[in-house]
């Protein structure tokens, strides 16, 4: 396969995973600012701090009201993250790889920018706000539905997954690291009830709070919360459910190559990191550090892929 193509097949599903987790990192900021309505400036700018556009933002708002923070975030075409750029940018993609996708894909990919082109024309009421975000998780969903659906299982599927879990993983580590920056109003709430339902409020984030209910016996907790969602296999949007898609893809990939690629080693010595972990002795490093180190190994993962395929030759 030619490294454009490539690179176009996996920055396409990457950037719509990008607008479905902008979306849930919206959503959480809206939920957590309702919750400490006094202190919702303070919250918004978690939001966009963890979603890594703090300078753009202040360059051009010098306060951080929530309508201007959804608005960037959501429909600024200035804004290259914004789920309106990336939208743009996933059908560029498509139609750039549009012989490498079946029918269904392309069509799912194309309605959905013309959905939330339309969607996004005028400023969200806040009111609007909760049904705005549906709308564009449901939309990443029939995309990816269409995917499953209708691809072969061949390198041009693989490259789709990659950058729909090295998307997936860098979101789910940013939105749990809102709750770092923005959820406690002091440490002595660490562990009461408010810091417990505010734990819950990131379960329902990355659509998570039915599944921990059926799959964990524990009360929603800082820590059991925190386990499900960095450690625990079974949850489709955890850090190590997201690492070992990488890691089986990049092996199907390299499954014919002499040596490892750079980038199997990465996504091999971050599977292990997580695998050999538990949640105590995270919270112990610190969960803002660990997080942290999470979000820039995936990233290096993430370029490493970029070169060991070519994508821009």
């Amino acid at each position: 396969m030619l490294g454009k193509t490539a690179g176009g097949l996996y920055w396409m599903f990457r950037t719509l995973e990008r607008a479905e987790n902008t979306a849930r990192l919206v959503d959480a900021g809206f939920r957590i600012a309702l919750t400490r309505s006094n202190s919702a400036e303070s919250e918004w700018r978690s939001v966009i701090a963890t979603s890594a556009a703090q300078a753009a933002f202040e360059a051009r708002y010098d306060a951080y009201d929530s309508e201007q923070v959804v608005d960037f975030l959501l429909r600024d075409p200035e804004n290259p993250s914004s789920v309106l750029s990336v939208i743009k940018s996933a059908r560029d993609n498509a139609r750039l790889v549009r012989t490498a996708l079946t029918t269904e894909v392309w069509t799912s990919v194309n309605e959905t920018w013309m959905v939330l082109t339309k969607l996004l024309k005028e400023p969200i009421p806040q009111t609007e706000l909760p049904a705005v975000l549906a709308s564009i998780r449901q939309q990443s969903a029939v995309v990816r539905g269409a995917l499953h659906g209708t691809m072969l299982r061949n390198d041009i599927y693989d490259f789709c997954r990659l950058g729909t879990f090295v998307e997936r993983m860098d979101s789910t580590a940013r939105i749990m690291d809102v709750k770092y920056f923005a959820l406690l109003p002091a440490s002595s709430f660490v562990g009461s009830r408010l810091d417990n339902v505010q734990w819950e409020t990131i379960l329902r984030s990355v659509s998570a709070h039915r599944s921990f209910r059926w799959a964990v016996d524990e009360d929603f907790t800082a820590p059991a919360i925190a386990n499900f969602l960095i450690l625990d296999g079974r949850m489709p949007r955890s850090l190590r459910f997201c690492v070992g898609k990488l890691l089986a893809n990049l092996e199907y990939l390299g499954a014919d190559d002499d040596e490892p690629k750079e980038s199997l080693i990465l996504a091999r010595r971050l599977s292990e990191r997580l695998r050999n972990r538990d949640i105590g002795s995270i919270f112990d490093e610190g969960l803002h550090e660990f997080l942290t180190s999470v979000i820039n190994d995936n990233a290096q993962i993430g370029l490493q892929i970029e070169q060991d395929y070519r994508f821009n030759s």
